[in-house]
């Protein structure tokens, strides 16, 4: 279980739940599939599929819980084409234009006919609690897709006192000052991939890929105003990423040294080497997330 990115949430208090507790309150809101007249449906899955046994992955202090949403596909287009023509067909018999109420209904009994055959697309998205440090993180590169799992989460239990992880300083202005200074924190190395913001509406975005980013050309777009809001980063020479102005940590790509160490279990025992991959990783993430956040300044705590 290798995670992809990340986005973190500070748990205000410790998740007071055991782990029997935990099992229950997400099997109340398991997963089921799309009905025929469901436009989608959310729910918890087991983190091991079909192999596993439970709906949490426990390794000493980290759990690993899985979301799973199945959504049908029906194209727009389809819907208006449809519409259009129920629409005419309507107006021309009554002799009169539909109101936009009608319109409304009528879109809505078109989705409802649609909707038995509609292609159906599903998604996994990985949440990893970590009860020693008291955080959250989704493995998901959208903030909405995150929050929607912590809102699932908090569903299933109640309540669930998880924010975004505030930092003390602006990352965008920490992470410009050191291009700026030409000096990364002690642990990381600078990567070759940024995306710099214009301060100023309608300036301009720079995307950068395999770039010296300590160069003068870099350095004549943060003279000119600009801010870096995406930064690659290596940290520990065991795990790459790249992490934004809201410290969500993308692409992380963990180093063949550090993946290796587990290459001695087959991959054929799927759950040896699931829980394996999974200790290992989250060992790793649990040591660079709070280098991470020192390196940013610190973290503002409630």
């Amino acid at each position: 279980m290798w995670f992809k990115n990340l986005r973190l949430f500070r748990l205000s208090k410790p998740l007071e739940v055991s782990e029997t507790e935990l099992e229950k309150a997400l099997d109340d809101l398991v997963f089921s599939p799309c009905g025929s007249q469901d436009l989608s449906k959310f729910g918890w899955v087991k983190p091991m599929g079909k192999l596993g046994q439970s709906l949490i992955h426990v390794a000493g202090k980290d759990i690993l819980i899985c979301a799973k949403k199945e959504e049908k596909m029906l194209p727009a287009t389809v819907i208006r084409e449809s519409l259009a023509e129920k629409v005419e067909q309507i107006e021309q018999e009554q002799a009169r234009p539909l109101k936009k109420a009608e319109k409304d209904a009528l879109k809505d009994e078109i989705v409802q006919t649609l909707l038995p055959r509609a292609f159906t697309r599903s998604n996994l998205t990985y949440a990893w609690i970590n009860t020693e440090h008291d955080f959250v993180a989704v493995d998901a590169s959208s903030a909405k897709k995150a929050e929607d799992v912590l809102s699932l989460l908090r569903k299933a239990l109640g309540s669930l006192p998880a924010t975004p992880v505030k930092l003390a300083n602006q990352a965008d202005v920490t992470m410009t000052d050191w291009l700026n200074e030409k000096s990364i924190p002690a642990g990381f190395e600078l990567g070759e991939q940024a995306e710099l913001r214009s301060a100023l509406e309608g300036g301009g975005i720079i995307r950068c890929k395999e770039q010296d980013l300590f160069s003068d050309e870099i350095k004549a777009h943060l003279d000119a105003d600009k801010f870096v809001t995406k930064l690659e980063l290596c940290w520990a020479e065991s795990v790459n990423f790249v992490v934004d102005e809201d410290l969500a940590i993308k692409s992380i790509k963990f180093t063949d040294t550090l993946t290796e160490q587990n290459e001695d279990i087959s991959k054929e025992d799927f759950a040896a080497r699931f829980d394996a991959d999974f200790a290992l990783a989250s060992g790793e993430l649990t040591k660079l997330i709070p280098d991470l956040i020192a390196a940013m300044g610190g973290e503002v705590r409630d």
